[in-house]
């Protein structure tokens, strides 16, 4: 039946969350977000659901925003995507970090903890094994570098 067809055809497909920042400082236009919204246009194949969203640059948007998402799409795969103006390469972070946040945000509020969830783990670290990612990158055609860092500098991309 083409009912059942369709049923186990949603099955395999993989959900993949991606986001993006807002701008902040002298990112008016914020390149995290710019190229999100290429990745978008691009799409994953026929067995992905995409789902991209803009994050305005506030901790408490943050903190409300990405859980809802992580509930409603409950992904397989999710990328936060960040800028920084010291990258001189694609930088895969291998953890994110929960307190030392002390920088203000749009909003020109921090975290009085100075932390993103107060009780939890320092680090949350990736189950993506980084090293590979990087080799097979190297290898391909492409003309991109990309790097592991373990410290994303504490503002709102390593929130």
């Amino acid at each position: 039946r083409s009912s059942d067809l369709l049923v186990a055809m949603e099955a395999d497909r993989k959900v993949v969350l991606v986001t993006g920042f807002g701008p902040f400082g002298e990112h008016t236009v914020n390149a995290s977000w710019i190229a999100v919204q290429e990745l978008e246009k691009l799409g994953l194949g026929d067995t992905v659901d995409l789902h991209v969203y803009e994050v305005p640059v506030e901790y408490q948007a943050v903190q409300r925003m990405i859980p809802a998402l992580w509930k409603k799409h409950r992904p397989q795969l999710a990328v936060h995507v960040g800028v920084s103006s010291m990258a001189t390469t694609v930088t895969l972070e291998k953890c994110g970090h929960n307190a030392g946040y002390s920088g203000l945000d749009n909003c020109r509020f921090c975290p009085g903890t100075q932390c993103c969830v107060e009780g939890g783990p320092e680090c949350l670290d990736s189950v993506i094994d980084l090293e590979k990612v990087c080799k097979r990158v190297a290898a391909s055609e492409m003309d991109v570098a990309f790097s592991i860092s373990k410290d994303a500098g504490r503002y709102l991309c390593d929130f």
